[in-house]
């Protein structure tokens, strides 16, 4: 069900696709999609939250898992590069975000408090990490670490729009690579390195869990 929701939402988006779409694409019947999803609404964000659980735990630990130790900050670096690489292979679920962050700007679409809560955690996170990075290298100077995590999320938003638009002309993982290099933030060994475990998961979208309610965890794919 998860699966069909996702590819069909990435082709039309939220609004065009129904319930009954999904189940005919998945082989059930809409009484039997409904009895596991009361409404498109809460399908859709259970689509969302689902792959943001698996970057979570990667990524942000302590989110997920109170009191769970945060990786080194060149190891955080490493799994957040791994998760852009990650998104080449991902297309549909990159197109799902784009899409359906775009839609969510309106204040009654149903995933606008999802996407503003995933955002707000987001900066929050990784404005942690830059800062940690920043120790860690000894490379603060005046960069406010707030500035460079929005820098950030608007870069690697705006590649994933080009790269769905011409995937062959824009290497989002060098290009996220180099914004940190030229900041000094990436470590002496490249902070290269796949993201072991973050995301390689079902074909689901990501968000915020708890989004509905609050946003409990992000992660950083779409």
């Amino acid at each position: 069900m998860l699966d069909s929701a996702t590819e069909l939402f990435s082709r039309s988006g939220f609004h065009a696709v129904s319930l009954r779409d999904i189940a005919a694409h998945a082989g059930l019947t809409h009484a039997g999609l409904l009895h596991h999803f009361p409404g498109k609404e809460s399908l859709l964000l259970e689509v969302l939250e689902r792959r943001d659980r698996i970057d979570a735990r990667e990524l942000f630990p302590g989110s997920d898992r109170l009191g769970a130790p945060d990786p080194a900050p060149a190891d955080r670096l490493r799994l957040l590069i791994g998760v852009v690489a990650r998104n080449t292979r991902t297309p549909g679920l990159v197109a799902l975000y784009a899409k359906l962050s775009a839609e969510a700007t309106d204040p009654a679409h149903p995933a606008h408090r999802y996407f503003t809560m995933r955002y707000r955690l987001l900066r929050a996170e990784l404005s942690g990490l830059v800062r940690a990075l920043q120790d860690e290298t000894g490379r603060a100077g005046d960069l406010d670490p707030a500035v460079v995590a929005g820098q950030l999320l608007a870069l690697m938003d705006g590649l994933q729009t080009q790269w769905l638009l011409e995937p062959g002309a824009v290497p989002m993982e060098s290009l996220v690579r180099d914004f940190l290099d030229r900041l000094g933030l990436v470590p002496a060994d490249g902070g290269s390195g796949e993201a072991d475990g973050a995301g390689e998961g079902d074909a689901g979208e990501s968000g915020a869990a708890g989004a509905a309610d609050g946003a409990g965890e992000a992660g950083v794919s779409g």
